[in-house]
């Protein structure tokens, strides 16, 4: 058996329908539509952490100028994803970096099957659109206290810290930032519900991602052609 085999979590599958409305579907077929119009530099994909960053005005300052598109819908496992780059979420575009956010919804799968997740989605972007650098976004701290869940995201950024330096064009990215205070707790100021983040929370962790944005894409092509050889 394959790797993908033996781990559900790097099997791509679609969201089931059993609300009836069909509107995670129709959110795919809006994005594969995007990409027929927009020529972004930046991708963003992953779950409802990467769906609300849309909504503050963050976005506006930071990302919209880097001609970037957010791919986020909320609710999706590696396994939704993986099944959206599939079928036409990466075709006829060519960013420059995709940023990668997602994990903290896959409650079915340990921690190793997570982190194998994500490498399968870095895999798939590499093979899809090799020129692009990918950033992965560690899986945020969740819950007001220290509880098994957050002990698991904390496993599977270990993982990710440890196994994607092995992986070609991709860099991890810490999204801690000071979100769990010495006590171990975390503050609604900075996640409303203390999983999603706020206005000020979404700043702690987008300012070192909008510095390493910068700096990818200030990167020419010659430039990385001479680290190649």
């Amino acid at each position: 058996m394959s790797q993908e085999e033996l781990n559900s979590a790097a099997i791509p599958l679609p969201l089931k329908d059993v609300q009836g409305d069909n509107r995670w579907m129709s959110q795919h077929n809006r994005f594969v539509l995007e990409c027929k119009d927009k020529e972004p530099d930046v991708l963003f994909v992953g779950d409802s952490m990467v769906q609300l960053l849309h909504q503050y005005e963050l976005w506006r300052e930071l990302f919209s100028p880097l001609h970037a598109l957010n791919f986020g819908i909320g609710g999706d496992t590696t396994r939704q994803v993986l099944w959206r780059l599939q079928n036409g979420e990466l075709e006829n575009i060519r960013p420059k970096v995709i940023v990668l956010w997602v994990g903290t919804n896959n409650h079915d799968h340990t921690a190793e099957e997570v982190a194998g997740g994500i490498e399968a989605i870095v895999q798939l972007i590499n093979t899809q659109q090799p020129q692009a650098k990918v950033i992965v976004m560690g899986l945020l701290p969740r819950g007001e206290k220290p509880n098994p869940l957050r002990t698991k995201n904390d496993r599977v950024n270990h993982l990710l810290k440890a196994s994607l330096p092995k992986l070609p064009n991709v860099q991890f990215l810490d999204t801690d930032s000071g979100l769990v205070h010495s006590d171990g707790t975390i503050i609604c100021h900075d996640m409303f519900d203390f999983l999603h983040l706020t206005a000020a929370g979404y700043a702690k962790v987008c300012k070192p991602l909008h510095e390493l944005l910068l700096q990818l894409l200030e990167e020419t092509p010659e430039e990385k052609q001479a680290t190649l050889t």
